[in-house]
């Protein structure tokens, strides 16, 4: 057995060659531990081989079935033919080619570090290096076995993961192994059986253009007393599938892009040509989930594209959510300018309408032309109007769709919209273009530049409200292939708008969150994280948002209205304030007292925006259940001597003890009440608990402390 290590300061990543030339992930570890040995009386090691490759008419060569992405004969026959590690400034990768010598496929498995993050980030090339064409149907980007190493692993682990729905997003739950079909089997050790694994497992997929329409693309597998945590993510804007299960008496993790079982995906090859998988990151610590998702932070920054609006964080005006919702005009935007302004707001976003004479607006889309209906002194004025109260104007845009009322479903041809069997696809009144079409790329161009250049724009919020589960079938390998293909072509296009314009600001949107993946996150400034309307709901999403994205990248709306209490206006706000803020609400009509506590709110923001960032997140009271009645989310400041606790309380009991892990053992420290700043709310450190322990007299209400070392 052969070891091939990759590694840094914080993480190491072993590889092993066996005497036949397989090859395997080993194990990802923190830097400095020992691979543990395994626990089974019944199997040396529970390794699975580092790619999984299925071929059109293959299925599987043992107990798992080939609705499973591993046992796949290729996977069984690939042999390591080289290795070579190379560095990129804090960046290493170590690419491990591998062949199969009957269908003279290559395949190259790409494993990369990053300096201080304990992370390995997966993928996988496979080259057709045969005379023949070959269909694949089926690339893993990761594969690793063996992850746990305890004889009763059905028990000790528990495995985790997210729902992510419309008005319902992050929301994270606990499950045993047993509860997913994953058990003790009792299939190890039987005389005269080779029983390799039963024919269980437990996946999550997604298999429609809404990425995270369902789940988030992440899951977690720890052992049930915190010592040890497995997390991985999927980065994919489109379909993804990752599973576990049982083989050789342990649990194994494979995850990958589109494949054919789940979502129509073939890849033709012909001899010469090659295609990349999907990444896939993974980090596993002796530690909590906690932890990991702070390491998680840090991977997604490193990972993004880097923009100025990361470090500013700049406070956005949107006049949708709870204010015009896509009613525009004129008249109902210089109302709020003024108001906006004294907020101290940095953009004023328009909304959805702005382009149409009516409401009616829906499957009409797609010209993207100022309505002069709803603006009678003109579009440019009015942004100018914005500008001149010290705002720069941004705009709501459906990148990707054409209304079926729309002029332009003539104006672009035929082939530049998703089909299928020779028919348009027609999704809530919408057709999906197809960005691999030059056509669509020319003609969205023309319209970001016209908007940019003459209409002075400086933040598109580009949102997407349908969802394509059928692919398309013109020129492609298979309508998957295509789905995926216009996929990376429209984030190549969107890195091309911030090439030209490297200040503009994109926010990604879809249906609220419902495309919250680090594809299309590695690309857009900044994330919409819910449509929720009810902000006492939304403070589950708000205090949970910091598992799915980066805190400077989670735009969370805080939308005042002039009937709620002061209690509920200030809670919205609050919703807001450990991450990005989406003011909104009729701030028009808004008396002067419910004014100074939003504005209260926007001066804080200002005050601890800075350190946001950089800062990691935690979580006092364990990650939130939708109806908890207390929440707690911190954010810890670098340095360590300082961190942001945002606490809401949605009924039950009027007191509350919160763990303070980043100050574990310290005898002093100072708690202070940041906004509301003049509301009524106790807060006291005690160090034998290390805990605060806060008391809200008010049934439903939230506040933002910063607690300090002394």
């Amino acid at each position: 057995m052969t070891t091939v290590a990759l590694e840094n300061d914080v993480v190491q990543v072993i590889v092993t060659i066996d005497e036949k030339g397989s090859v395997f992930l080993q194990d990802v570890l923190p830097q400095g531990a020992k691979p543990q040995k395994s626990a089974s009386a019944f199997f040396e090691s529970s390794l699975t081989p580092l790619v999984e490759i299925r071929l059109s008419g293959e299925g599987n060569r043992f107990s798992k079935t080939s609705k499973s992405l591993i046992g796949s004969y290729v996977g069984e026959r690939l042999k390591y033919k080289s290795h070579n590690q190379r560095t990129d400034g804090d960046e290493k990768t170590l690419d491990i080619e591998l062949e199969d010598e009957k269908t003279n496929i290559a395949v190259v498995s790409h494993l990369t570090v990053f300096d201080g993050i304990p992370f390995v980030r997966a993928s996988s090339t496979i080259r057709n290096k045969g005379d023949a064409e070959i269909v694949v149907t089926q690339l893993t980007s990761l594969v690793i076995g063996g992850m746990t190493k305890t004889k009763q692993w059905w028990n000790d682990y528990n495995v985790a993961y997210a729902n992510n729905t419309w008005f319902r997003e992050a929301q994270w739950a606990d499950y045993s192994l047993p509860s997913l079909g994953i058990d003790d089997f009792g299939i190890f050790g039987i005389p005269g059986f080779k029983h390799e694994s039963s024919l269980a497992h437990f996946d999550l997929s997604n298999h429609s253009s809404f990425s995270t329409q369902g789940h988030l693309p992440m899951g977690i597998l720890k052992q049930r007393d915190g010592s040890e945590t497995w997390l991985w993510q999927v980065e994919n804007n489109g379909s993804w599938k990752w599973e576990i299960g049982d083989f050789k008496d342990s649990i194994y993790l494979a995850a990958t892009g589109p494949e054919a079982v789940d979502h129509d995906w073939r890849q033709r090859l012909a001899p010469g040509e090659s295609f990349d998988s999907v990444t896939v990151a993974l980090c596993h610590l002796f530690d909590d989930s906690e932890t990991t998702f702070q390491a998680l932070t840090q991977y997604r920054r490193r990972i993004r594209r880097s923009h100025v609006d990361h470090e500013k964080v700049p406070i956005i005006f949107n006049d949708y959510m709870n204010c015009l919702m896509g009613d525009p005009t004129d008249e109902k935007i210089l109302a709020l300018v003024g108001p906006v302004s004294k907020s101290g707001a940095d953009f004023f976003v328009i909304d959805c309408g702005w382009y149409a004479d009516d409401l009616d607006w829906w499957d009409d889309v797609g010209h993207w032309e100022p309505s002069k209906k709803r603006f009678p002194m003109g579009f440019k004025e009015l942004l100018g109007k914005i500008k001149e109260h010290g705002l720069k104007p941004g705009l709501w845009i459906e990148t990707e769709v054409v209304g079926i009322r729309s002029v332009m479903t003539e104006r672009l041809p035929n082939e530049a919209f998703f089909q299928r069997d020779g028919h348009r696809i027609v999704e809530k009144g919408r057709y999906q273009l197809d960005y691999r079409h030059p056509a669509v790329q020319k003609r969205m161009d023309e319209v970001v530049d016209n908007l940019v250049q003459n209409y002075g724009a400086s933040y598109f919020k580009f949102d997407y409200n349908i969802e394509i589960t059928q692919g398309t079938d013109i020129n492609t390998s298979s309508p998957g292939a295509a789905a995926l293909e216009h996929n990376r072509a429209y984030l190549k296009w969107v890195s091309g708008l911030l090439d030209r314009y490297p200040e503009l600001v994109i926010e990604n949107c879809s249906s609220g969150a419902q495309r919250m993946d680090y594809a299309g996150l590695a690309v857009h400034t900044l994330e919409s994280t819910s449509d929720q309307q009810n902000p006492v709901k939304y403070a589950a999403i708000a205090a949970a948002i910091p598992t799915a994205v980066a805190p400077e990248q989670s735009a969370t709306w805080a939308y005042p209205q002039p009937e709620w209490s002061d209690e509920i206006n200030a809670l919205t706000v609050v919703n807001a304030l450990l991450g990005r803020i989406h003011l909104s609400g009729h701030l028009d009509t808004t008396d002067a007292r419910q004014l100074d506590i939003v504005y209260e709110g926007m001066r804080v923001y200002k005050q601890i925006r800075s350190d946001i960032p950089t800062a990691l997140p935690f979580w006092p009271l364990g990650l939130p259940k939708w109806h908890d009645e207390w929440l707690a989310l911190g954010l810890k400041v670098k340095g360590g001597d300082k961190c942001y606790v945002a606490v809401w309380r949605r009924g039950g009991k009027e007191s509350c003890v919160l763990p303070i892990r980043p100050f574990q053992g310290l005898e002093k420290v100072d708690v202070e009440l940041l906004y509301p700043k003049t509301f009524e709310a106790e807060a006291k450190w005690y160090p034998s608990m290390s805990s605060v322990k806060v008391k809200f007299p008010v049934t439903t209400c939230a506040r933002l402390f910063c607690l300090r070392t002394e």
